[in-house]
């Protein structure tokens, strides 16, 4: 791929009661956004023009009937509804739920065709979202069927990257979901994403431990002792540089992250709290151990600040500039893994 070839990149607009769609039409206010990237939303030329009238902007949409009819140098908006949508900022609603899953499929069926390069999520409701046909706790679980790939939510930054073992499951589940497979397949993915994403050729990851200290040789729990460091074991017979477990509540504040490409948690809170502590704002959730490229930005709806124009769009432009990085490395990393004289002659 030429390095000045547009990367179309597919943005499903999330729950319109909350952010989303101000983000995103913060996020291509500026005609410079357009040089390297042709955005195509899915939503309706007349949801966005009411965006567009609510917060004064100057932004001009472009109205396509289809992703295929996309064209460059616009921003572009498929019209997966065409009738009025009542907006009413700061509302959980079933209805507006309903339409966050239409964009998201209509973008899924594109990303899966090829229409667009990437795909970029706005934020939704988890709750407002289910139903009969969409019972998904969320974008990475629904992407992992619609692409037949075993997804993985990696939380990303310039200076840090978090994986989870688990990831949207309670908290009394989760060491219980973790085993041996479960550790070998999150490990292999994290392994291959900083490799052929980041372009990382020796990746050093670190996990960290499913109890307190370890388990302190099994008086706070076993399980780091009969399962996490003997598949830690195992694993590294393969040449896999994996180091740990380590105690997670002194990790991040000693700065041990800086040592490694990526750190695994056991669970959600044990990664997502200091990624977002040291990255909030910076940072991307991008969906690895896909065959397609997926992020998102690193908040939710935030209902409590819908509306009022004041929302941050630095995630979701720091999403779109991921997305379109890691689709680049991929394209090298494929390109290059097929041609290896090519490589060896660099």
């Amino acid at each position: 791929m030429k390095k000045d070839e547009k990367i179309i990149v597919g943005i499903s607009i999330g729950d319109l009661n909350g952010i989303g769609a101000e983000i995103v039409i913060k996020a291509y206010e500026d005609p410079r956004s357009l040089e390297l990237n042709t955005p195509v939303i899915f939503a309706s030329a007349k949801t966005m023009q009411f965006f567009k009238t609510h917060f004064n902007s100057k932004i001009n949409f472009f109205s396509i009937d289809s992703p295929e009819k996309v064209v460059h140098g616009k921003v572009n908006v498929v019209n997966v509804w065409n009738e009025p949508v009542k907006i009413q900022f700061g509302t959980e609603d079933k209805k507006i739920g309903e339409y966050a899953i239409k964009s998201l499929e209509a973008a899924t069926k594109a990303l899966v065709e090829g229409t667009i390069d990437v795909l970029v999520t706005a934020p939704i409701n988890k709750h407002n979202i289910q139903s009969d046909t969409f019972n998904f706790p969320g974008h990475t679980d629904y992407l992992a069927k619609a692409l037949n790939g075993k997804s993985l939510m990696f939380m990303v930054s310039d200076s840090l990257r978090v994986g989870l073992l688990t990831d949207h499951v309670p908290l009394k589940d989760a060491s219980e979901a973790i085993t041996k497979e479960l550790i070998n397949e999150k490990i292999a993915t994290v392994t291959k994403s900083l490799k052929q994403d980041f372009g990382i050729r020796k990746p050093k990851i670190a996990v960290l431990a499913i109890n307190p200290h370890a388990g302190d040789n099994g008086v706070i729990g076993n399980e780091d002792d009969t399962i996490l460091k003997p598949t830690l074991e195992k694993i590294k017979l393969d040449g896999t540089l994996v180091y740990g477990p380590y105690s997670a509540d002194s990790f991040f504040g000693s700065s041990n992250y800086t040592n490694f490409d990526a750190i695994i948690a056991s669970y959600h809170d044990q990664g997502l709290i200091p990624f977002k502590t040291i990255a909030f704002g910076k940072g991307v959730n991008y969906t690895a151990g896909l065959s397609k490229v997926r992020t998102s930005p690193d908040h939710g709806t935030a209902y409590e600040i819908a509306g009022k124009g004041i929302a941050d769009e630095s995630s979701m432009k720091q999403a779109i500039v991921t997305a379109i990085q890691i689709f680049r490395n991929r394209k090298e990393y494929n390109y290059y893994s097929k041609n290896p004289l090519k490589k060896a002659s660099r």
